[in-house]
């Protein structure tokens, strides 16, 4: 079974962008340009909108148009647009502009264009699409493409919908004409997602650092506690970046809502806050993934979960020695993005065997061959036996030291019932005797309690030298 989610990404150490200038962090603020795509009864749509505006916990009117609600959304084309304007129009900026309303936008859409500011399509109009059927949200993707080249006289080279279905990434994808998607907030770094064997960049965006918190029954009261959340924010991702690490920092911005007088005060005190720090690169959306396009361009790898059950049993079959059952069990589970590396495959593995039978366990066990043994000794081993075996100097030993292990082998075996394991690539030549001298005198379960977490460890290690 595939599971679809990648909830690995970049893992603990995270690539560095290199951004221009060797950049500590890289500044992305969007405005969401959605007045005059709202639901509206006028536009078309069955009902009112009631979704990210000053009247908390709104809901739609079917049928009837709503005042108040079109008032807000009003202000932001008329007063908030221009507010924002002035206090950005020197910083590149990426607009997410629904199609609809910048078609009901002239001045604003040329006060974008004179700023340089990226316009980004937010889809066709600014509804919910959780309901939509995939093949009208392919119709309202491609009609909001063609209306916002009408529109501003390009087409649009990053999508973002917002109110999404499971669909929406999938389509973005398949249109084929956008350098990024950001419908997306699972990273603080550009990724590459791969659908259906194509890959497609993508640029995350927040939920956090955006007004529209400002607009839900729990978030931002007033602009202080606006402006404390995005320079916290910045502080930690700049540290980040001057250890080495560096990020980028989406902030949300919605005319209606950081328009107003009292919220627009954050957004200046934050690009203040911004300017006192060496090392900021303000950047667009689609500067971003240019960029990483070039520093970090798609790379194709070996993905464990995408293969095959033929082509992963041959593969990983023999992690564990002359047990490819292991490899089955893990295929027919659950698969997902956390079994493409070699700790999340070597994790799944070691749980297929820790919930193997007890006589499973020991076939297991009694499948690894006795350190510098016979089979050694015949060139009878596996090839990662005896890559592993080589490792640690086990393929060159004196007379006396075989000696030596073939009289402990036996001995451990007539006393535990099974051949002394142990991941011989964490050791040297004398650990390993050591170890095997300390350990024949255990008792058998604590014996075969530490024989099983050496296969596992052994499993481990073979899969990262398979892995990388």
């Amino acid at each position: 079974m595939r599971y679809s989610r990648d909830m690995i990404g970049y893992g603990e150490h995270t690539p560095n962008p290199r951004w221009p200038g060797d950049a500590k962090i890289a500044v992305q603020i969007v405005i969401n340009y959605e007045e005059g795509g709202e639901n509206s009864i006028e536009h078309g749509d069955a009902a009112s909108e009631a979704f990210l505006s000053e009247i908390i916990g709104c809901q739609p009117w079917p049928g009837k148009r709503h005042w108040n609600m079109e008032s807000i959304y009003d202000y932001g084309a008329r007063a908030g647009f221009w507010r924002l304007h002035r206090l950005l129009k020197d910083i590149p900026v990426t607009i997410y502009g629904v199609a609809t309303a910048l078609e009901r936008a002239p001045e604003q859409v040329a006060a974008m264009q004179s700023a340089g500011w990226e316009i980004a399509t937010h889809g066709y109009k600014w509804i919910d699409y959780r309901d939509i059927p995939r093949e009208v949200e392919a119709e309202h993707i491609a009609k909001a493409v063609e209306l916002h080249t009408r529109v501003t006289g390009e087409r649009p080279r990053g999508f973002y919908q917002g109110r999404t279905s499971m669909n929406t990434v999938g389509l973005g994808c398949e249109e084929g004409g956008f350098e990024y998607l950001a419908d997306t907030i699972a990273d603080d770094l550009p990724y590459w997602h791969v659908h259906n064997g194509k890959p497609q960049l993508m640029v995350p965006y927040t939920m956090d650092a955006n007004d529209m918190r400002f607009s839900s029954g729990q978030g931002f009261g007033t602009g202080v506690e606006f402006f404390d959340y995005l320079r916290d924010s910045f502080d930690v991702l700049y540290a980040e970046g001057e250890a080495g690490a560096p990020k980028m920092m989406s902030i949300g911005l919605h005319c209606r809502l950081a328009g107003r007088p009292g919220r627009a005060i954050a957004v200046q005190k934050f690009i203040e806050h911004c300017r006192q720090h060496e090392g900021v690169w303000f950047a667009s959306r689609l500067d971003i993934a240019r960029h990483w396009a070039q520093t970090h361009p798609y790379q194709p790898r070996q993905r464990p979960s995408e293969m095959s059950r033929e082509d992963f049993v041959a593969k990983f079959g023999s992690v564990y020695e002359h047990s490819p059952w292991i490899a089955e069990r893990v295929w027919e589970g659950e698969m997902g993005a956390i079994h493409d590396t070699p700790a999340g495959l070597a994790a799944r593995m070691a749980q297929v065997f820790r919930a193997a039978s007890d006589e499973e366990r020991l076939g297991v066990l009694n499948a690894h061959p006795d350190l510098a043994g016979k089979l050694a000794a015949a060139k009878r081993l596996t090839a990662d036996s005896t890559a592993e075996q080589a490792s640690a100097g086990l393929d060159s030993l004196t007379d006396a030291e075989r000696a030596e292990f073939q009289q402990l082998n036996t001995a451990y075996v007539e006393k535990h019932g099974f051949p002394f394991i142990i991941a011989v690539r964490d050791h040297d030549k004398p650990g390993i005797m050591a170890a095997m001298r300390n350990r024949i005198d255990n008792d058998t379960a604590t014996e075969r309690a530490e024989a099983e977490r050496q296969v596992s460890r052994i499993g481990a290690l073979r899969l990262q030298q398979m892995l990388g």
